[in-house]
């Protein structure tokens, strides 16, 4: 089963599809995608992207990104409520940026709202969504410190190193590839994917950015996650049918709340 694991359907470019945000996962279903996970990354626009879960198919996450620094989560109430939403399957995103900001004060406010996303998952016994970026031993360091091995999580839209990967698979993480492994100058991300157990990866667009090759330079969306596929598979060595039934596999099995049975259909 093709699944997008990480999309953010609310920053899509919907011009192409006569501004209809069904149109656009009609396509995907097209492509062959099943599933998709609608990503948050502040709660105030949550409650938007929960309507999207409406249609069969279509997951959601409950966090704050890290970059989002007017807004870090401070308070555990608010998301704790959100996560009782039966079409939410994650926490996060979130996570540790290091890349954009070179403030320490921020950089500690990223840390502690890192640190609560990860106890409230731990609580909860889901998944958390890990956005990390110049920041491997502190991301490493609060999985151990806060997170629950049992749950894990995911790191998505992986570019670091094998060594900081091994860590993470460590801690029961997965490891999430995105488009940028299609990149001419990513050759370093590609001897990591070799690298790494089939049965630890998942594979996402992060959709509306990062569009693979042939398509860099547009925006990206769902359906284009099955480049993404075939390009990870070709590194695996392992026929496309393969690579789509181990990375659902290794879906479900960190994403509990999720069900095979609940998949995109044609609407539109």
């Amino acid at each position: 089963m093709l699944i997008d694991t990480h999309c953010h359907l609310d920053g899509l470019d919907l011009s192409p599809y006569e501004g209809r945000l069904d149109l656009a996962l009609d396509a995907a279903v097209n492509a062959g995608v099943k599933q998709l996970v609608s990503i948050s990354v502040d709660l105030d626009s949550l409650p938007s992207i929960l309507e999207f879960t409406n249609r069969e198919g279509v997951y959601a996450s409950a966090g704050v990104h890290p970059l989002h620094t007017k807004g870090l989560l401070k308070d555990e109430k608010e998301l704790l409520e959100f996560a009782q939403h039966e079409k939410v399957i994650a926490i996060g995103e979130t996570g540790l940026d290091y890349h954009y900001e070179s403030d320490k004060k921020i950089h500690q406010a990223q840390r502690d709202s890192f640190a609560l996303h990860l106890s409230i998952a731990g609580s909860l016994d889901l998944p958390v969504i890990v956005h990390t970026r110049e920041a491997r031993v502190d991301t490493i360091e609060l999985l151990k410190e806060y997170g629950n091995i049992e749950s894990g999580g995911v790191l998505h839209c992986f570019t670091e190193s094998y060594e900081m990967a091994k860590q993470a698979l460590d801690e029961n993480y997965l490891i999430s590839i995105s488009g940028i492994v299609t990149f001419k100058n990513a050759q370093e991300l590609r001897d990591v994917v070799k690298k790494i157990p089939l049965d630890r990866l998942l594979v996402e667009t992060d959709a509306p950015y990062l569009a693979p090759i042939p398509f860099r330079g547009k925006k990206n969306e769902p359906k284009y996650v099955a480049e993404v596929a075939q390009f990870v598979a070709d590194i695996k060595g392992v026929r496309y049918e393969a690579l789509l039934e181990t990375t659902a596999n290794n879906f479900y099995g960190h994403f509990k709340r999720a069900s095979a049975l609940n998949t995109l259909k044609l609407i539109g």
